[in-house]
This record gives C-alpha cells, sequence and structure tokens, in this order.
C-alpha cells in the first residue's frame, strides 16, 4: 500500500509520512535536455570510428533528471558519464564547453579500454 500514495516511495528514497520529491520537468526543459544529450552524443561519435557505439539514456526521479552517455567500444569494456543537472541549467542549457569535455573525455576513455583490450601484441599492417 505505501507504493500507492504520494507520501511513500521507494525504501530509501521517501520516507513513510514525507510527501514525495519528485522534480516534475515542463515539455520544454525536457526537449532541452534531449538537445544538449543528443548534442554530447553527436559529438563523442565524432571523436571516434565507427566501430564504437555511442547510447544515451534519460531517466527521471526522485532526484531530478539524470542524463547518461555511454560507449561501447570494439574491445575492452564500455564507458559512460553520468550526470543530474539542476533546474537552472537545464534552462540556460548546459554549456558548449561542459559537453565538449564529457564527449573528450568518454572518447578517451573507449580509446583507452581499447588500448588496454589488444595490448602491445598487435603488428602494424604497414609502416
Amino acid at each position: 500500500m505505501n507504493g500507492n500514495t504520494p507520501y511513500g516511495g521507494a525504501p530509501g528514497v521517501t520516507e513513510a509520512g514525507q510527501p514525495s520529491t519528485d522534480v516534475e520537468l515542463t515539455q520544454d526543459q525536457r526537449r532541452a535536455l534531449r538537445q544538449a544529450v543528443a548534442g554530447i552524443v553527436s559529438r563523442t561519435r565524432s571523436y571516434l570510428p565507427d566501430s564504437y557505439t555511442v547510447g544515451s539514456e534519460l531517466s527521471y526521479g526522485s532526484n531530478g533528471p539524470t542524463a547518461t552517455v555511454a560507449v561501447r567500444p570494439p574491445a575492452g569494456h564500455p564507458v559512460s558519464a553520468g550526470f543530474t543537472p539542476d533546474l537552472d541549467d537545464i534552462e540556460t542549457g548546459l554549456a558548449a564547453d561542459e559537453r565538449d569535455e564529457v564527449a573528450r573525455g568518454l572518447a578517451a576513455s573507449a580509446a583507452l579500454q581499447v588500448m588496454d583490450a589488444v595490448g602491445d601484441g598487435v603488428k602494424p599492417t604497414a609502416r
């Protein structure tokens, strides 16, 4: 019964008897967040070859919206970056330098995963 009321959330998220703290976004805020995350995805793709898969996920919960951008390299472990922007950041837009920093960091981490997985045993095919 606890989940049927606005006063009871998942254990550890909202205490019984307390109002839910879910943050509601307007359509414009959701659109702006989707565009910002899509920009990070496209910038990350621009730094990597086609053999890398880049994707994103948006979720909305009690702590507000959460965005995750992930890269699956052709070898090695996937890497991801997640962040929870403030409502002010959503309304003013995520800064271009912050989006670039996330994209560069993901691309570098994904390339490092491939280098770690392949090791030094690869012989160059050309001089």
